[in-house]
């Protein structure tokens, strides 16, 4: 797949070397179209959980780094729309957003797992034609997201290391590379 679309993954490139947000970074594509693109890291967890950002919850989900833009929002991507009012389809059955207040409701009643919903402080955001300028000069690997909505469950923080090595090749050796190539 070399053309983003909505719901597709954005792996970064080896290349992406320094860049805090994005280094080794594996990204849902929420939305994307003429006016820009919308995506979630999924494999960069902060020290937060859920209860400590929402009031009212004890729930200890952990909550992701969704990227560089308004890092002080919480947002949510799930696979429960039938619980979960006004959530807009991504693709593949993950659904992104909704009515915040049921969803604490199902968490705190046990009735929505780790497995069904995923937390982020921030996203990350390209303005009109900044992806496919990114894509063009090879920051970004853009694949089928194979995963479906267990995607959520999937992507933990040695994500990019796994898709590295799904794409073998060249790929594979940077699976092994250390985070920062002066430490090797």
């Amino acid at each position: 797949m070399s053309r983003p679309e909505k719901g597709s993954l954005l792996i970064a490139e080896p290349s992406i070397i320094g860049d805090l947000s994005f280094n080794r970074a594996v990204i849902l594509l929420a939305d994307h179209n003429a006016l820009g693109s919308v995506g979630f890291i999924l494999n960069k967890p902060l020290d937060y959980k859920l209860q400590d950002l929402v009031e009212g919850t004890d729930a200890d989900f952990t909550v992701y780094n969704g990227g560089p833009v308004e890092q002080d929002n919480l947002y949510f991507i799930h696979k429960s729309p039938d619980l979960i009012p006004n959530s807009i389809e991504i693709s593949n059955g993950i659904f992104w957003g909704g009515d915040f207040s049921v969803v604490l409701e199902l968490i705190n009643t046990e009735r929505i797992s780790k497995t069904d919903i995923r937390f982020f402080l921030g996203y990350a955001g390209w303005a009109e034609e900044q992806l496919d300028n990114e894509l063009q000069s090879n920051a970004w690997l853009v694949t089928e997201n194979v995963y479906a909505n267990d995607i959520i469950a999937k992507s933990c923080s040695t994500f990019w290391r796994d898709k590295m090595l799904e794409l073998g090749g060249d790929y594979s050796i940077w699976s092994n590379a250390p985070e920062n190539p002066s430490y090797n």
